[in-house]
């Protein structure tokens, strides 16, 4: 589909001889004004060039601009205007990112050489947006593997949290939801660096000694210095940087952040892990939540509610057991899968996925797994 071009502007003589002119060579889209142009680009976007006349009632092309700047940021950004002074170039180009900035009148292939450079640097854009989600979709898939291979119990509890992260999230209305889960993901990436007696203490809730202790309030550091190195993964190291800080600003790492100042995914991972560590001791879920209740000060009071609702939604499933065979995709795993010479594959708590499906496969044809599984499937499902 050719990339579309939206002119704005107060007066619809003008948009109709943008049209006529520019038809043959461009898709082109016009609206009556900043206000009429903010609702063309959320409803009839995504735009490759959008070009906006500077003098316009109630909105100016800088205002309209700069807000396309924060709803449509690939949108490559043009200005329009008979008054080219300096300082009103200055402006546009500070406040709304102008590629370019051209004057009235403009002549047909004047304008048609800046739109088809224009379309050109979107197509930049996006392919280099391309390319950088197609590495940061394979790095994260690479890091989750290499956990999963030298710490399968750390691999388990973060896939376990992963879920009620994403539903917390969803509770909360949370923006940015791909950064919690991946934050949540990759938490204990750090934990690669934990002897394995250490980490079977943490798997079944049992007290770390002094030295253990130290290495494992390192991870969280470990495993931020590590990702904040990958491009847009910035968000997600800070997140994971604050899993141990408390709501009242106690707790890693120790500076002056509380409260709401935390971010939103250090403070959910903070519950969740803490509730993970409480199950894994061998309480029961609702057991679990009351003593989380019990330590003031710890928690987002929002977050918590939100956990407490999540587990209220999870009494609506029912038990199954089933061959690895049956495995579906969105149940729950309620006890740990092991092979059938005794290896622990796979810890209960986690959502069944394509790849826990494509492992339990695996060794199901060679060494074998211990059936039936017991899993947990949503009511609506059925039994």
């Amino acid at each position: 589909m050719a990339e579309k071009i939206l002119f704005v502007d107060d007066d619809a003589n003008i948009l109709a001889g943008y049209q006529r002119q520019l038809r043959k060579a461009f898709e082109v889209d016009t609206a009556l004004g900043g206000e009429q142009g903010l609702q063309a680009v959320t409803q009839k976007g995504p735009y490759a060039v959008i070009v906006s006349d500077l003098r316009m009632p109630d909105m100016d092309g800088i205002q309209f601009l700069s807000r396309v700047r924060e709803i449509a940021p690939d949108s490559v950004r043009m200005m329009l205007t008979g008054f080219a002074d300096l300082q009103t170039s200055i402006q546009a180009v500070n406040e709304g990112n102008v590629f370019r900035f051209l004057t009235k009148p403009c002549d047909a292939e004047t304008m048609g050489r800046s739109l088809l450079m224009g379309v050109n640097q979107y197509r930049l854009i996006m392919a280099e947006r391309e390319l950088l989600e197609e590495t940061l979709r394979g790095s994260i898939k690479v890091l989750t593997q290499i956990l999963s291979l030298l710490n399968p119990e750390a691999f388990g509890r973060a896939s376990r949290i992963t879920r009620y992260v994403r539903e917390i999230a969803t509770i909360l209305k949370a923006t940015g939801a791909w950064q919690l889960e991946t934050a949540a993901m990759l938490s204990q990436i750090g934990c690669i660096m934990l002897p394995e007696t250490a980490w079977k203490k943490i798997y079944h809730g049992q007290p770390l000694n002094p030295e253990e202790m130290q290495l494992f309030a390192m991870h969280p550091f470990i495993a931020s210095d590590l990702l904040k190195n990958i491009p847009r993964l910035e968000t997600v190291a800070e997140i994971i940087a604050y899993q141990a800080k408390r709501f009242d600003g106690s707790g890693d790492p120790q500076d002056q952040r509380q409260g709401k100042e935390i971010p939103l995914g250090g403070r959910i991972l903070k519950l969740v892990l803490d509730f993970d560590t409480l199950e894994a001791s061998g309480l029961a879920k609702s057991a679990a939540i009351m003593e989380l209740k019990k330590r003031p000060g710890w928690y987002d009071p929002a977050v918590l509610a939100a956990l407490e609702a999540v587990i209220w939604i999870e009494a609506r499933y029912t038990v199954r057991e089933v061959s690895s065979d049956e495995l579906d995709e969105g149940m729950i795993l309620d006890d740990d899968i092991w092979t059938q010479t005794g290896t622990l594959l796979i810890t209960k708590g986690q959502e069944v996925s394509s790849i826990i499906k494509k492992r339990l496969k695996n060794f199901a044809e060679t060494v074998g797994v211990k059936e039936p599984i017991r899993v947990l499937v949503p009511l609506h499902r059925g039994g």
